[in-house]
């Protein structure tokens, strides 16, 4: 019986796509065989656009993951118990939030394409060999992608490298180490990086939302960062900053990388259409009636603290300020910089979620340099970055520690609720051995009853406690996971 359905599945998805060829207007195939489903190329693009938009569905728990941890949001009485559990750093392995389903779903996706993509090039005469490494260099982006979330959030995972086509697909597979799955990644990029888009998709939307060259580079170099390889971060940087097409939006016009997105500024970005209902879950998040984030007080302090009394960065708003003590997010809210129009009708679904921006990899490279004590040149980049944001420049003393803390902050108030904050700060709590490793406690535990701060900053000196607990569906799934140690109890 669930032979014949999936059989069905796929006939009802076939009949689906005969005419539908426009990017992004491609559904995701559902129960794939490869005997019925995998003939044309169509059938390729099709299964890459479900990795895209499977991807692109994860923009909330990007927002969560990225952000409530760290010092920048705080929940309302709307926010999700699971979610303020994880804010709490109160984590334990039956907490939904944990489920990593979600991201190994387009991992799937993506190794179905890499392994059925060369037998389709035989089939179908009209599939070349450039369209099919090109659909396959975006397949192995997204699985990068994808695994250097996970590294992040879980540090030893599975790594998967086949698809799950069949019933006797061996889902029991151990963990990997961190490195192996980082190296796994590093070498399919580098790879397959040849064979990405240079870009000359038709629309703007292709362009800025599929895994290009750049995108490519930037990825890399945010790993490389993760690792601390910092002549590799520049070397990849320095590739896209010969990209005459990607520059850095001026002041006047910072607003229209959120609206109306995939800007000049712009790398990679997943993309939204509530008009096609592709919407986004980052309104619904941050809008004024939603109630579950708002900025933080030290958000609230350290751009009032820049730009005095206005809470902006440059000329447009990145907070909202509605009376003494109502703030709202506005990125992902406004529909122009002025703090007042707000998005409407299918708009309101329509945000971007940016994944790499000129001034992240900029600020990447400035933090890089100021590692290798090539302090002049780091400085120059910071307040290249500021004075974009009209901004005055700062002056640091050339220290290690001294630029961390700038670059911190600057990324802070440029890159604020981009899903950053909290990978940034683990990455120096990370650094030279943990060497501040109490930096970072101390921002985890701001977001806690103050009851449980003394107790919660103890457990913390143990970095375990950093990542998230394998959800114990899949420990009960998989018999060879091994829960992660600071959650073996």
């Amino acid at each position: 019986m669930r032979t014949k359905t999936k059989y069905f599945l796929i006939s009802l998805v076939v009949l689906m796509q005969v005419s539908c060829n426009e990017y992004l207007d491609l559904q995701p195939p559902g129960g794939l065989v490869r005997d019925e489903f995998w003939k044309t190329k169509e059938d390729v693009e099709s299964v890459v656009m479900s990795a895209y938009e499977s991807f692109a569905s994860l923009d909330r728990m990007l927002f969560v993951f990225g952000e409530v941890r760290a010092d920048l949001v705080e929940g309302d009485f709307n926010q999700p118990w699971n979610e303020q559990l994880l804010m709490e750093n109160n984590i334990y392995p039956d907490n939904s939030i944990c489920s990593w389903a979600d991201f190994y779903r387009v991992i799937n996706y993506c190794n179905e394409v890499i392994k059925n993509a060369p037998v389709v090039r035989e089939i179908d005469n009209t599939f070349t060999d450039f369209q099919m490494y090109s659909l396959m260099s975006e397949a192995y982006y997204l699985r990068s992608l994808s695994y250097f979330y996970l590294v992040r959030l879980y540090r030893d995972i599975p790594l998967v490298l086949e698809p799950s086509e069949t019933d006797d697909t061996d889902f029991y597979i151990e963990k990997s180490t961190e490195d192996e799955v980082l190296n796994q990644i590093v070498a399919d990029l580098e790879t397959n990086r040849t064979y990405a888009p240079s870009g000359g998709f038709p629309t703007i939307a292709e362009n800025k939302g599929r895994a290009s060259k750049a995108a490519y580079d930037a990825l890399l170099a945010d790993i490389e960062l993760w690792r601390f390889n910092y002549e590799k971060v520049l070397t990849h940087i320095n590739t896209i900053e010969q990209n005459i097409e990607i520059v850095m939006m001026p002041s006047a016009r910072w607003f229209e990388m959120f609206y109306p997105g995939n800007s000049l500024e712009s790398i990679f970005e997943f993309q939204f259409d509530g008009n096609r209902s592709q919407n986004n879950g980052t309104y619904g998040l941050t809008q004024r009636n939603s109630n579950q984030y708002n900025p933080s007080q030290k958000a609230l302090e350290m751009f009032a603290f820049e730009f005095a009394s206005e809470l902006v960065r440059g000329e447009d708003v990145s907070i909202k300020k509605y009376g003494d003590d109502d703030f709202i997010i506005w990125k992902y809210v406004g529909m122009a910089p002025d703090g007042q129009t707000t998005r409407s009708g299918a708009e309101q679904f329509s945000a971007n979620w940016i994944v790499y921006r000129l001034a992240d990899v900029m600020l990447m490279k400035a933090e890089a340099l100021s590692q290798l004590e090539r302090y002049n040149e780091s400085l120059f980049i910071i307040n290249e970055v500021r004075e974009r944001a009209n901004v005055p420049p700062v002056s640091l003393a050339n220290t290690r520690v001294a630029f961390e803390d700038a670059i911190l902050n600057e990324r802070a108030l440029e890159l604020a609720y981009e899903g950053k904050r909290w990978f940034d700060l683990l990455r120096m709590g990370r650094r030279n051995n943990f060497a501040r490793k109490d930096k970072l406690i101390e921002v985890i535990v701001s977001n806690v009853p103050s009851t449980q701060k003394r107790i919660l900053a103890a457990k913390l000196t143990n970095p375990s406690g950093w990542y998230l607990p394998i959800y114990d569906t899949e420990i009960e799934r998989n018999r060879n996971l091994v829960q992660n140690p600071y959650y073996d109890f």
